[in-house]
């Protein structure tokens, strides 16, 4: 691995481990074993280089829910839900960090910018995968998926199910129409 490889690397470990608020540009280096020089030259600032490794982790994350997608019209509601759920369980600190990278977006516009670019592309990859390829639902998936993952990390011992997900969002559904 060159430098950059090393400083990404790094900084998921340091988001995994402390957070990102409470990773420094030390602790990147410490565990990297580059240098602070490094890290603007690469990547401009730490902020940048946090979010490039939390966008390439939360990929990850969410590329091994869509791959358990099923095919299956019928079921594939409940089953994302179920799939993004476990992988809260399975992921914990992934998703931590995440959290804690969107509650940044308000004070750093390149941060902003990176995760409005990393959900247009969620949004899209979502769509893909609607029954219907369907760009509206998919924005909807994508905003209760960032509301259950704030749920989550507040109160996962009584944050919804999959299971009362679908049964809600059908329920709403049918309120709407009437």
């Amino acid at each position: 691995m060159g430098v950059p490889e090393d400083l990404l690397a790094a900084a998921k470990q340091c988001l995994s481990e402390r957070g990102y608020a409470r990773t420094t540009v030390r602790d990147i280096v410490a565990v990297s074993g580059s240098n602070l020089a490094a890290i603007n030259y690469h990547f401009r600032s730490k902020d940048a280089l946090l979010t490039q490794a939390m966008i390439e982790v939360t990929g990850e994350a969410v590329a091994e829910v869509l791959k358990a997608f099923p095919d299956d019209a019928k079921e594939w509601f409940e089953a994302f839900w179920a799939e993004l759920i476990e992988s809260f369980r399975a992921n914990p600190t992934v998703w931590r960090a995440n959290v804690e990278t969107l509650a940044q977006a308000p004070h750093l516009p390149e941060v902003r910018a990176r995760l409005a670019e990393g959900q247009a592309l969620a949004q899209r990859e979502l769509a893909q995968r609607l029954p219907r390829q369907d760009e509206a639902g998919a924005q909807v998936l994508l905003t209760l998926f960032i509301g259950l993952l704030v749920r989550w990390q507040i109160d996962p011992d009584n944050a919804p199910t999959a299971h009362d997900l679908a049964a809600g969002i059908r329920s709403v559904a049918e309120a709407a129409a009437g």
